[in-house]
């Protein structure tokens, strides 16, 4: 499973998908819970930016 989740493909999806529902769920949803969504979506977003950035460096 972690060699999946760690395959540029999955990075970059896991990066766009959640950055795109972060943006998005504040609008979606009212309240705390839109919020929530956000910082949580964002928090995937940023590890998965981490790990392509992590997986780039490994490979130079």
């Amino acid at each position: 499973m972690k060699a999946l989740l760690s395959s540029r493909p999955a990075l970059w999806f896991l990066l766009l998908f959640n950055l795109g529902v972060a943006a998005v769920a504040p609008f979606a949803v009212d309240g705390a819970q839109g919020l929530l969504t956000s910082a949580g979506m964002g928090v995937v977003s940023l590890g998965a930016g981490v790990g392509l950035l992590r997986s780039r460096t490994q490979r130079a």
